[in-house]
């Protein structure tokens, strides 16, 4: 059974369809790209996963329906980080660590020793010890960006939703947070599921890639099977090109500049 099913979605924002019968699933220790240009339905299929909208159709966490569970049972379940995590600027990195903490805190919001020595594993992992006391106001957007992942892992949840996880990261630490979550997914069985709009990046991380297009999943499977350059093309209405290392490893795709296609997606 997986973590996380969703059956037929379909959700509309009045009378504008967002979710045109959407199906994914998410199995624990699988890291799953959700790819599609803006508009497509990423970060509104993302809320619906999280109960945050209702939606027909029906999603499942561990063979229950998303709507049973209480808002603290599936935070200590699910762990989400928004495209624009809200925050107070003079509050202390620790402080926003220890926040994610608080599915699991007694009355009267007392910590436990687990508590804090969760918070001082994940600053470790994350490099962000040195950052602890200072305000997260003063931080860069990457540094910020890393501190918000952190008070999602200090949740130990069982799954991650990420949009747009390597917002404002640089490439080195971009690469370092895919490696975190392969590390995640593969030593604690954590299921990841991420949406981006970085093909080649999720690629290098991901176990499979879902591909949405104006509120259809349009492909679901191996990086190789959805990094069709045809595919590609009439989502992103682009003419895209593919490299295959001859080493193997995942392929690398690419837009030819100055190329605008249009065209009408049929689902693969």
């Amino acid at each position: 059974m997986s973590l996380l099913e969703a059956r037929d979605l379909r959700f509309a924002y009045g009378h504008v369809p967002i979710l045109r019968g959407v199906s994914l699933h998410v199995d624990a220790g699988q890291v799953v790209a959700l790819l599609g240009p803006n508009g497509a339905g990423k970060s509104t299929l993302i809320r619906v996963l999280l109960g945050q909208l209702r939606a027909s159709g029906q999603v499942l966490w561990d063979g229950r329906d998303v709507q049973s569970w209480s808002r603290r049972e599936l935070a200590r379940r699910v762990a989400y980080l928004p495209q624009s995590p809200v925050f107070e600027p003079d509050q202390l990195v620790s402080d926003v660590l220890r926040t994610g903490r608080a599915p699991y805190w007694g009355a009267f919001g007392l910590e436990s020793d687990r508590d804090i020595a969760v918070v001082q594993d994940v600053s470790h992992q994350l490099n962000l010890e040195s950052l602890l006391l200072r305000p997260v106001g003063e931080l860069s957007g990457g540094q910020r960006q890393r501190v918000f992942i952190g008070r999602c892992l200090v949740q130990e949840p069982a799954a991650l939703l990420l949009d747009e996880p390597n917002t404002f990261l640089d490439l080195r630490h971009q690469a370092e947070l895919m490696g975190i979550l392969r590390d995640l997914a593969q030593r604690q069985g954590m299921a990841i599921l991420m949406a981006s709009h970085d093909l080649n990046l999720s690629a290098s991380s991901a176990d499979r890639m879902v591909l949405l297009h104006e509120g259809s999943a349009v492909s679901d499977g191996l990086p190789d099977q959805v990094l069709d350059p045809t595919v590609l093309a009439r989502v992103y209405g682009v003419e895209m090109r593919r490299i295959d290392p001859p080493e193997g490893g995942h392929p690398i795709v690419y837009p030819i500049v100055g190329q605008d296609l249009s065209g009408t997606v049929t689902t693969t």
